[in-house]
């Protein structure tokens, strides 16, 4: 018998994108000044030009790394990079989760390239060793949907000549990037800040701007995919001058985000706080029988998108029935909300970590997942 906890969150907030708001946040409280206003006024451009200075500075890129806004989240922004760079260099695709496996289903059947693929199921890493140098090779950092991420970036060849391609989208704000290891980078506002989604953010290093100055990609180009004209990059893209129109009420709500980010001390007690919400999760994991972590090796598990299986995996329809059925009760409680694996992943759950959750709220969480499992076990939905 498992007694209905006392407690509930604060913040029932767990899901992995779009991902809980900063602490404090409320819409009375963003800066309203540009809304109903052009993008290119000067108040519309002057915060865009904030919103990508103030980010560039926060993620501490390097200096002579561009950062730009464009359409459609972190999945627009990776399918511009894949379709702008790709075709001139060998490729290695590295996937372990469903949007990695998207971005090889992009390169080997879109664009139909002649790739590398190396794959591992959920929960596990592909081989990273002896990776072509001449390649482009296009990985995530950080799994969302499995729970795993690389430990770091040594495995890429310091001396190489082909570019990686990193979709960045769970990992940016939680966790330390290589960056001078990255040519092409990606996230969304959504994820680890808990932005508005609808836009993405693309970085280039000075060897992808060259690449694409340079080599570009034998292909026909969409509009909002261009990033050159006449042989040249478009640095107003980087400079706020968007390639089609943003909603200026995102970034409003991005700017607020920044603020938060900055007033609790930056990027490196962000990825703190990421740290010790995974570890007060996991210290529920450890004590508990009926639930484990996907990614068995620490080494490789997300202190972000956590994802968890249930221990007795021989009835994958009971544990699929099983999970939507806690996720309902836990939402009618108020006790957690979109907590449930992701649809291509085993049955579990997922919880998100990232630096706008508050530890607390992650200790009170677990009574409530004992507490609905121990419901459903029963066949139950008493209160």
């Amino acid at each position: 018998m498992v007694d209905r906890p006392a407690a509930l969150p604060a913040r029932p907030f767990f899901s992995s994108g779009p991902c809980a708001k900063p602490p404090g946040w409320s819409a009375a409280l963003l800066d309203t000044r540009s809304l109903g206003r052009s993008h290119r006024s000067a108040i519309g451009k002057s915060r865009l030009q904030q919103a990508i200075d103030r980010t560039h500075a926060l993620l501490g890129l390097p200096a002579d790394y561009r950062l730009g806004i464009v359409p459609a989240s972190d999945t627009g922004a990776m399918e511009l990079a894949l379709w702008s760079l790709l075709g001139t260099h060998p490729v290695t695709m590295l996937a372990w989760e469903s949007f990695g496996a998207g971005w090889v289903t992009d390169v080997v059947r879109q664009l139909k390239l002649d790739a590398d693929v190396r794959t591992a199921d959920y929960g596990e890493l592909p081989d990273l060793g002896g990776i072509d140098p001449t390649s482009d090779i296009v990985f995530t950092w950080n799994g969302t949907t499995s729970g795993v991420r690389v430990p770091d970036a040594d495995w890429i060849a310091p001396g190489r000549t082909g570019l990686t391609i990193c979709d960045a989208t769970s990992a940016a704000f939680a966790q330390h990037l290589d960056w001078p290891k990255i040519d092409v980078g990606t996230f969304s506002w959504q994820k680890a800040l808990g932005g508005e989604a609808g836009h993405g953010m693309l970085v280039l290093s000075p060897r992808a701007v060259e690449r694409l100055e340079s080599e570009p990609a034998a292909r026909p180009l969409p509009k909002i995919f261009r990033l050159t004209k006449s042989g040249q990059l478009i640095d107003g893209i980087f400079r706020g001058e968007t390639i089609n129109t943003p909603s200026m009420l995102a970034v409003e709500d991005w700017l607020f985000a920044l603020d938060w980010a900055e007033r609790v001390g930056g990027l490196s007690r962000l990825i703190a706080r990421a740290d010790a919400n995974a570890a007060a999760l996991d210290r529920w994991v450890q004590r508990t029988d009926w639930i484990e972590h996907l990614a068995a090796s620490p080494n490789i598990r997300s202190n972000s998108s956590v994802c968890l299986q249930f221990a007795d995996r021989s009835n994958a329809g009971a544990n699929a029935a099983r999970q939507k059925a806690m996720v309902k009760l836990l939402e009618e409680e108020q006790a957690a909300l979109d907590v449930g694996a992701y649809r291509d992943a085993p049955a579990g759950l997922r919880i998100w970590c990232g630096a706008t959750v508050d530890t607390g709220d992650i200790e009170t969480l677990g009574p409530w997942l004992d507490w609905a499992f121990a419901q459903t076990e029963r066949g139950e939905q008493s209160r």
